[in-house]
């Protein structure tokens, strides 16, 4: 679907689109950037969906409020919260960097801190799944190919037609995608099974 950039409206649109063509059941998981219309749509569509930011969209955000001489340094602290082998790790990692970078550069850990719910989300799903779920960068480079030849076109397109393209490039695209990894954990998360630091719990015997 078209729509106006990152509206709330055209995105609930979006999502009564899906819901009306068969979507009924709520997803598990919604995994993107902090583009606040596309949340404030999917809470009204899809209450019950768990939101997980896109960690490499949230490094570049919080690096680029701080110094560029610091940027690797910084990095490199992110990273240690989102590549924790667990939750409780990666908590320890953020406090610490709120404790490094608060007094300093206050702005950029406001980055952070305002997702703080949001950014783990991931520990609750396989951890085969983690590297789909804790990034959408393949998602990125599909539009990023789309964005260019659009964009190249400029001014030459009905509305029709730019639809019809970007459909083609994407179902272009889709033949090189790679398979989910743990395709045999989907039905566990379907079903509701619960999972810890990516680990499948134990569910207590009736």
């Amino acid at each position: 679907m078209d729509g106006f950039r990152e509206n709330a409206d055209s995105w609930r649109d979006l999502l009564r689109g899906l819901k009306k063509r068969g979507l009924r059941i709520a997803p598990d998981l919604a995994c993107g950037d902090g583009a606040l219309g596309f949340w404030t749509a999917l809470r009204d569509v899809y209450p019950t969906t768990k939101e997980q930011r896109f960690w490499v969209h949230k490094m570049a955000n919080i690096t680029g409020a701080t110094p560029k001489p610091l940027h690797e340094k910084a990095k490199a602290a992110l990273q240690d919260i989102w590549m924790a082998k667990t939750k409780k790790e990666a908590n320890a990692a953020f406090d610490l960097f709120v404790e490094t970078y608060g007094v300093k550069y206050e702005r950029a850990v406001k980055k952070l801190t305002k997702d703080r719910d949001v950014l783990p989300t991931f520990y609750d799903f396989p951890a085969e799944h983690w590297k789909h779920i804790r990034t959408t960068n393949p998602i990125e480079n599909v539009f990023a190919t789309v964005r260019n030849r659009t964009r190249k076109t400029k001014g030459c397109l009905s509305r029709k037609t730019a639809l019809a393209m970007v459909f083609k490039l994407m179902m272009s695209a889709k033949k090189k995608w790679r398979k989910l990894s743990g395709t045999n954990r989907l039905p566990e998360v379907i079903q509701g099974v619960e999972f810890k630091d990516g680990i499948k719990q134990l569910q207590n015997a009736a």
